[in-house]
């Protein structure tokens, strides 16, 4: 069962309320894949959204995320394949750039934390 019917896209103004969005992929031989929406973004003027595939127990084990081209029709999201190479190089490096400021984002958490004067 998919979440993604109540999920607006916008995974920062979620916070930490999201629980774990997923969406069901159907893929192109009919078998359906249940993912977690890691985030969605914006780079080089397009929306993508970054799904991990997950098991039967729900659990990843491979690392494998999906990247694919994101928009609303009519406040329906819509998931697009990426066919060209540059823009999926391009949906790369922002996904990326999410991943190390996630990265980031938990140093300073953990360096506050550890700070007993950071108050």
């Amino acid at each position: 069962m998919s979440d993604f019917e109540t999920c607006s896209g916008n995974c920062s103004s979620c916070g930490e309320d999201c629980g774990g969005a997923t969406i069901t992929l159907t893929l192109d031989n009919d078998e359906t894949l249940e993912c977690s929406i890691l985030t969605t973004y914006t780079a080089a003027g397009n929306d993508y959204i970054a799904l991990l595939p997950l098991n039967d127990e729900g659990v990843n084990e491979d690392g494998e995320v999906f990247i694919y081209r994101f928009r609303t029709e009519n406040g329906v999201p819509v998931l697009e394949n990426i066919e060209d190479d540059d823009e999926y190089e391009a949906a790369s490096d922002g996904f990326d750039e999410w991943l190390d400021s996630m990265e980031y984002d938990e140093l300073v958490s953990a360096d506050e934390d550890d700070d007993p004067d950071a108050d």
